[in-house]
């Protein structure tokens, strides 16, 4: 009995991994910004929309492994411009890093100089719709995509929970 323990807390830990990451429909910014704030998916609307194409979802191999159709999204850069670090000096945001983290704990990083000084920060999107479906509607309610990258399975974002801003400290 004691050598099928190992065995019995292997498989349930493998079936605890692979668990669905449960729906968000809203998400908090928090860290080293002045202060915390909440965004729930209706005010995703105030920003601007666009469509995207269709996204080949690849893995970490480049392996595709399925296609987010018609997708429309708000760009990320758009939300966190509206919130203030907590340092004035823009010499310091270069330092700063953005952590986005799904209801199942995986996490996705971004640098503020991606977001805010590449060709990256435009194709950064929070999810607003998949085909005809606005995002509410979705099993994967809070979807994130950085639709630029080469392997865009790795920041595939499902149920974003929080983003964390954190700072490179010396």
């Amino acid at each position: 009995m004691t050598r099928l323990l190992p065995v019995v807390l292997l498989l349930a830990s493998l079936l605890a991994a692979a668990q669905p990451s449960a729906p968000t429909d809203a998400f908090t910014v928090n860290g080293k910004i002045k202060t915390p704030r909440t965004f729930r998916l209706s005010d995703l609307q105030k920003f601007n929309t666009f469509n995207l194409a269709d996204i080949s979802i690849t893995n970490h191999k480049g392996e595709v492994h399925g296609t987010a159709k018609n997708l429309s999204g708000v760009l990320l850069r758009d939300i966190l411009q509206t919130i203030p670090l907590d340092t004035d000096n823009p010499k310091d945001f270069s330092a700063y890093y953005f952590v986005c983290r799904a209801s199942d704990g995986y996490k996705v990083v971004y640098s503020w100089n991606e977001l805010f000084n590449t060709h990256t920060g435009n194709s950064v999107y929070i999810v607003t719709a998949k085909g005809q479906q606005p995002a509410e509607e979705l099993d994967e309610t809070i979807l994130m995509v950085s639709a630029q990258d080469i392997r865009t399975g790795r920041r595939y974002l499902k149920n974003l929970q929080t983003i964390y801003v954190g700072r490179v400290e010396d």
